[in-house]
């Protein structure tokens, strides 16, 4: 089934977490032998008579043994804190620019309409985009930790060479790491290669120090003999080193090939057009996509689009498939006619799919990527099993997404990509259903200076439109709001956050859209927004709470009447309980209670959490329908459990 395909490869990406560590265990003992072997062959005088068993338990080995695995550590540690800072702190490693979300530039302003069009689509955060400007080579990749502080960067190249349907089979193909849980083991993997790497750097360190000490020195030969020794010792190093770098490169090509292929695939899918991602790697088979302006070109192959580096032994340390075998397994026969196509273009090669636009030209600002619709998700049955959806796109999520796009005027849509914009958004939406006096005496109570305060002009052009479209678009909206309220600071975040909660507790009433932005908000806007939630809990018994919390509240959701939500509540419950066990419908939900219900919920191994979304399903679909304060519910739950989850058709 379609969720089991997503959430089993979540755990896969997790297991492939610890295998990546055994990985480097054994790689760091392997390296470790080969170092204390030299040790043993340089101090075997000192040692007389001992066998390197022997030795390897003596002072000198054990010492040996235990410095090389400290500056392993030590190498990996260190890159790993470095990167402690996610995405943002990969891509300003590589030197790539930050795009602003207000862009004129023609090209930015298509990789941006893209982007959002998929994350609507498929109910993943916009991520943050960077373009690497020195980079000719057509490549990209994605970085982060969680979905919420994902960022993407492309090349240059990748902007100015590809065209719209390309573009998009790239970005499909990048999204599909996202959704498969590949970019926190990418990550992890640079950090581990950091520290393999320590050895062979140290060793060309003392290889260099040595030839240049020899070729100053006049001392006599035995002070010349000690310095081969030292020479000698780092050329080993360096052997060794670079041994270890071979091995880590096999570790990088093993966990990244198979994941390459199927975001191959995922791209298709997502984009329901093989020949735009086909012809990106055509191109890149034509003019390559190697990343040339920063150093760490050979640390990001696994992360990439396509290969960013060149290195010996291709075919056995490639990270990627060749991309002929790409191309074919994405459509037997494609590779023959986007070459047969190259044949008949223009001496440039152009390679233009139907109905794309060249990628020179300036495109309407919401382009149709996938094709038209309507901006309603109305008149249309929802899955069976609402996790079928989850980590998917769908033909009506696409349609959608262009359309809502399409529907947001150009002033409204631009204030959303500026940090004012986005704050008296998040004004907007709390107040849009209040009578004009209410309004203001609600946005009075804000005691905030700076860009915090109400800002009257900014509110008048946001708030008719969120009248005339409707409450079906205020996640959606919010959502494309959030790369320009990710770029406050954490001290304006909190500003932010206290801001809102004095519009919600105005009235001293909570509405379920009040409830399900303010914990948006708190997710993904709070200090740990960013990090890793371990596994737990691998049964449902240790979160029967929770679980009550959260199928209380969609039990009230889904049923108006105390009867038939007490029926709801028992159905949702009754697959989690032991015999015997029955407890009570919850009266009240507060937001502490929902957001430490939904923590502990994100703590179950990620085989469990179909389960959850299907029975909050139950409640929410039991009369075959389902509105937009249901679905702001259901998008709300999903989110908090890493589970991304499309526009549902009311």
């Amino acid at each position: 089934m379609a969720h089991q395909g997503f959430f089993q490869r979540q755990a896969s990406a997790r297991r492939n977490t610890g295998a990546l560590v055994l990985l480097f265990l054994a790689a760091v003992a392997l390296i470790t032998l080969c170092v204390c072997l030299v040790g043993y062959l340089v101090t075997r005088s000192e040692t007389t008579g001992l066998g390197f068993a022997d030795w390897l338990l003596s002072r000198h080995g054990l010492f040996t043994a235990l410095a090389v695995v400290g500056l392993i550590g030590i190498g990996s540690l260190i890159r790993w804190i470095d990167l402690a800072g996610g995405g943002e702190r990969v891509a300003k490693m590589v030197g790539a620019r930050a795009i602003d979300p207000d862009t004129r530039d023609a090209d930015e302003r298509r990789l941006r309409n893209i982007v959002e069009e998929m994350a609507i689509a498929s109910g993943v955060s916009v991520p943050e985009l960077y373009v690497m400007d020195h980079e000719t080579g057509i490549n990209a990749f994605v970085a982060g930790y969680t979905p919420g502080e994902a960022v993407m960067v492309v090349t240059h190249g990748a902007l100015t060479q590809l065209t719209r349907d390309e573009l998009q089979g790239v970005v499909g193909h990048e999204f599909s790491h996202v959704l498969n849980g590949d970019m926190r083991l990418n990550v992890r993997l640079i950090a581990i290669l950091a520290g393999i790497l320590m050895l062979g750097q140290i060793g060309s360190f003392l290889v260099q120090m040595s030839f240049h000490r020899s070729a100053l020195s006049s001392r006599t030969s035995r002070d010349r003999r000690g310095e081969a020794l030292f020479g000698l010792v780092g050329l080993a190093l360096l052997v060794i080193g670079y041994v270890g770098v071979f091995f880590g490169r096999l570790i990088q090509s093993a966990v990244s090939r198979q994941r390459e292929m199927l975001a191959d695939a995922s791209a298709v899918q997502f984009t329901r057009n093989p020949e735009g991602i086909g012809g990106a790697l055509f191109k890149i088979g034509l003019k390559g996509g190697y990343l040339d302006t920063t150093s760490h070109g050979s640390d990001m192959n696994h992360m990439c689009f396509g290969e960013s580096t060149r290195m010996k032994f291709s075919a056995l340390l490639a990270s990627h498939p060749p991309v002929r075998e790409r191309i074919e397994a994405i459509q037997p026969g494609l590779f023959a006619r986007l070459r047969s196509r190259l044949r008949d273009t223009e001496p440039a090669g152009a390679i233009r799919s139907a109905g794309s636009a060249p990628s020179g030209s300036v495109l309407p600002e919401a382009a149709a990527g996938f094709g038209s619709g309507h901006t309603s998700p109305l008149n249309s049955r929802p899955p069976q099993n609402l996790s079928d959806s989850v980590g998917t796109v769908n033909r009506h999520s696409e349609d959608y997404a262009v359309a809502l796009l399409n529907s947001l005027p150009a002033t409204f849509r631009n204030l959303l990509y500026t940090r004012a914009g986005a704050i008296q958004l998040c004004y907007a939406l709390l107040i849009a259903q209040l009578p004009a006096r209410s309004r203001v005496q609600r946005l009075a109570l804000i005691e905030a200076g700076s860009i915090f305060a109400p800002n009257s002009e900014l509110l008048d052009k946001l708030l008719p439109t969120l009248e005339a479209l409707g409450q079906s678009v205020r996640f959606p909206v919010l959502e494309l709001a959030m790369p320009a309220l990710r770029k406050l600071d954490p001290d304006e975040r909190s500003l932010l956050i206290s801001a809102t909660e004095t519009l919600i507790r105005a009235d001293n009433r909570l509405s379920l859209f009040e409830l399900a932005m303010h914990t948006f908000l708190r997710r993904h806007l709070a200090g740990d927004s960013a990090r890793v939630v371990p596994v737990r809990y691998r049964s449902y018994r240790p979160v029967t709470v929770p679980l009550q919390i959260v199928f209380s509240l969609m039990a009230r959701a889904g049923a108006d009447d105390n009867e038939n939500r007490q029926t709801l509540f028992n159905e949702a419950m009754g697959g989690f309980l032991s015999k015997g066990r029955k407890p009570e419908l919850l009266t009240e939900v507060s937001v502490t209670q929902l957001r430490q219900a939904l923590m502990a919920l994100n703590s179950l191994s990620p085989l469990l959490k179909p389960g959850i979304i299907d029975a909050c399903g139950h409640c929410v679909l039991a009369d075959g329908r389902v509105n937009t304060r249901e679905y702001e519910l259901i998008r709300l739950v999903a989110d908090q459990l890493d589970c991304p989850m499309p526009p549902l058709r009311a």
